[in-house]
């Protein structure tokens, strides 16, 4: 091989290296100014809420009673502007603050299960589902900002 080859090598070398780093570096930027994908997985928040019910609610309750309270949840952020209805890479486009109160979310748990026949023998059933529900969003990065004492007045 002549010098004039192995200098042609070596800057072709260094090109390749040069764009790709670019390439790399542009990518990672990107990927670092976008929230990570928050994804709902039914199966894993069933198995996680069960998980963290105390002892008396999980003998009172089924794990398909917990999962139709799971579902009247998620139905209930539906209603509330909080679970579009196509979520694949698209920004909520929430143009009012929402504050969610448990209590509601309570109220609203135990309605829905009155009407579809779920027998929570204690109200403190649907409390402890919606507390570990909300543990679950928390877990995989679902939940906003906790609001200040005036918001949720």
């Amino acid at each position: 091989m002549d010098g004039i080859t192995i200098v042609f090598a070596v800057v072709a070398a260094v090109a390749v290296f040069v764009v790709a780093a670019v390439a790399v570096g542009r990518e990672a930027h990107r990927l670092d100014a976008v929230a990570p994908r928050v994804v709902y997985m039914p199966d894993e928040a069933i198995d996680f809420v069960c998980d963290r019910l105390p002892e008396e609610s999980q003998a009172r309750l089924t794990p398909e009673e917990v999962e139709q309270l799971l579902l009247f949840h998620m139905q209930w952020l539906h209603t509330q502007g909080l679970q579009p209805d196509d979520v694949v890479d698209q920004p909520q486009s929430i143009d009012e603050p929402v504050v969610i109160t448990e209590d509601t979310l309570v109220a609203y748990l135990i309605g829905e299960a009155e009407r579809n026949d779920i027998d929570l023998l204690d109200d403190v059933d649907a409390v402890n589902v919606v507390d570990a529900h909300l543990a679950y969003f928390e877990a995989i990065g679902a939940v906003g900002p906790r609001a200040g004492l005036d918001d949720a007045l």
